[in-house]
């Protein structure tokens, strides 16, 4: 029912394009302006998108590559266009409750403030929860096997500790550096099971040519931390290193190994109190040859990662999310322009919930279960407090007494 205070707002198809128009063109400016700012941080925005990838790659393989000479100059470009867009949705929210604001009761267009603002706030969670939650356990899930992840995790810790303590060898402490190459080695020569995964693996070019490395190190620290007396010691131990390389070279690794180990058992003579510290160093050199050669073995594929393709799958799940957490204020909306009802969502919940489930399938990159519940269950549960949304707008307006409900202009 009408009041005869109100002034009567009615307009024409027309008018209501060129008002779409309108706002349409503030909502590119803002874009076109936010983004332009955005391109002078787009680097460091990049790096920050590209966390999760660089993450789930190997250490030495953490780079992406570009196939064109503007491909980089296009990825910054990129960023700074989706950062305008991301940085410009209170803008649209703003333009959207004008849309339909000439719709609503007088009553109705004092929630302007909250959307705007509840809006903004669910798009940037939507887009957390994607950074934080989604994007690291599905490049986990893309980058790495199931074992190599947890195998390359433990040699980095374990590379840490053996420089640790080859450090003190150089300054003359052993018992430190057995003490923590001892340690070292448990850690890596077992999962979080206690089984045992680098034992028995059949020994390789790689795994001799680490193992030899490992030998140098040893070597360089003993010398350096020991007195000029123990030099004929030293040379005996670089004759059995280059017997280890000339089989080596012989495709011999057997004979390389045990050439190793000899010279190991000669190098632990140069301080006879603290044989076993040194023993406890060369085992740690030879679980890190043994666990390289096995994460060899599994990781015979590498990832040759472009920056365009990276920025574009992270930035649709963003964006995806990002939608995703706005759902239960366009449900709301809908529910306020009077679109849907309640009832018609509580009918078709079930169905709601297998189109979540296959919309969720289809963004996921990934086919494992995990993802797709990250993916699947934020879309539910935005679903849900939609329909508990447009349930209390509905009851709201259900209290209004015909005297105070204004008839929406049409």
């Amino acid at each position: 029912m009408s009041n005869s205070n109100e002034p009567e707002l009615r307009m024409s198809l027309l008018e209501h394009l060129q008002e779409l128009r309108n706002r349409l063109f503030k909502v590119t400016m803002a874009v076109l302006v936010l983004g332009a700012i955005s391109l002078v941080f787009a680097r460091p925005i990049f790096g920050l998108l590209m966390k999760p990838v660089l993450d789930a790659l190997p250490v030495e393989g953490r780079a992406l590559v570009y196939t064109s000479g503007i491909e980089e100059i296009n990825v910054l470009m990129k960023v700074g266009l989706y950062c305008g867009v991301f940085l410009t949705t209170p803008v649209i929210l703003w333009q959207i409750w004008g849309f339909v604001a000439p719709g609503l009761y007088p009553s109705e267009r004092r929630y302007a403030s909250p959307f705007i603002i509840f809006g903004s706030l669910a798009f940037v969670a939507g887009a957390l929860f994607c950074y934080f939650a989604l994007l690291p356990t599905m490049f986990q899930f893309l980058l790495q096997e199931g074992d190599s992840g947890a195998l390359a995790a433990r040699l980095e810790a374990g590379k840490l500790r053996e420089a640790e303590a080859l450090r003190y060898l150089r300054i003359g402490s052993p018992e430190l550096a057995g003490d923590l190459a001892k340690t070292a080695s448990a850690e890596l020569r077992a999962d979080g099971d206690g089984k045992v995964e680098i034992d028995g693996f059949a020994p390789g070019k790689v795994d001799a040519v680490a193992r030899l490395d490992g030998m140098g190190r040893l070597l360089d620290a003993t010398a350096e931390g020991s007195a000029p007396s123990v030099r004929p010691v030293l040379r005996k131990v670089m004759e059995k290193r280059v017997l280890a390389v000339e089989a080596l070279a012989k495709g011999d690794y057997a004979v390389s190994g045990t050439a190793l180990d000899e010279a190991a058992a000669l190098l632990a003579g140069v301080d006879a109190t603290h044989t076993a510290q040194y023993a406890d160093v060369w085992k740690l050199e030879r679980d890190l040859a043994s666990g390289k050669g096995r994460y060899e073995s599994l990781t015979w594929t590498r990832p040759m990662l472009t920056m365009n393709e990276q920025l574009s799958l992270v930035l649709l799940l963003e964006l995806a999310f990002g939608v995703i957490f706005e759902l239960p204020l366009v449900m709301a909306l809908l529910a306020v322009v009077g679109l849907v009802k309640s009832s018609w969502l509580m009918r078709y919940q079930r169905h709601a919930f297998v189109v979540c489930l296959i919309a969720a399938a289809v963004i996921t990159p990934t086919g494992d279960a995990v993802n797709l519940a990250l993916m699947a269950v934020p879309m539910l549960l935005c679903f849900e407090l939609g329909v508990v949304a447009v349930w209390f707008i509905e009851r709201r307006r259900a209290k209004q007494s015909p005297e105070t409900a204004i008839t929406p202009a049409g």
